[in-house]
């Protein structure tokens, strides 16, 4: 099995190739599934429920292999209140309860509020859900898909897609995330060997 049959590929080549490999994954299905049903606001799902689901497939692995949880993103500036977004996470819960693995909610107009508290630096105020995915840590974890109002998949890959069929763990210098680009790159290690890490 060539896990690296994709890497270096043009982007729409890729590009097809990882819609099909997401979509045809049972868990980002579901997962998907229910994200549209929930019907939030500028919704995405992103990061690792997708990125390992395609080193799952590659590597022979089974669905939900290495992953932890389903991060799910929306966009709603209309209510900037903690007790808004924690309403919405109540109700997602709820909605996400039957899914194998936990879901993450999170809106992505609040993160310039917690952010300096928890990581110590500031983030800039994003403007959509697709916005914030190009400040993650990693180049390669930044990646999110959701059902567009035609019922097709929609890609969001800022960086495009080669560093995840690469298998290469890229960092995004963007933010000083040093700490998380290390950390993310040694779990993600422990269950797909064949990574590589590009060091900060």
């Amino acid at each position: 099995m060539n896990h690296l049959r994709y890497s270096g590929l043009p982007f729409e080549a890729q590009r097809v190739a990882f819609l099909d490999i997401v979509s045809a994954d049972p868990l980002v299905r579901d997962a998907l599934a229910r994200a549209r049903a929930l019907a939030l606001p500028d919704w995405l799902v992103v990061s690792g429920a997708l990125y390992n689901s395609v080193w799952n497939h590659l590597t022979g692995k089974p669905s939900g292999y290495g992953i932890k949880d389903v991060d799910l993103f929306y966009f709603d500036d209309s209510d900037l209140s903690y007790e808004a977004e924690d309403t919405v996470i109540h109700r997602a819960a709820k909605h996400f309860e039957a899914l194998s693995v936990p879901v993450e909610v999170r809106n992505q107009a609040r993160v310039h509020l917690w952010y300096p508290q928890k990581f110590g630096q500031d983030c800039p105020r994003y403007a959509s859900a697709s916005e914030s995915v190009g400040y993650f840590a990693s180049k390669t974890h930044a990646v999110g898909v959701r059902y567009g109002a035609d019922g097709q998949l929609e890609l969001v890959a800022p960086f495009g897609l080669d560093d995840i069929f690469s298998f290469r763990i890229v960092p995004n210098r963007v933010l000083d995330n040093q700490r998380t680009h290390e950390a993310k790159g040694r779990r993600a290690r422990e269950y797909w060997p064949e990574i590589s890490i590009v060091p900060w």
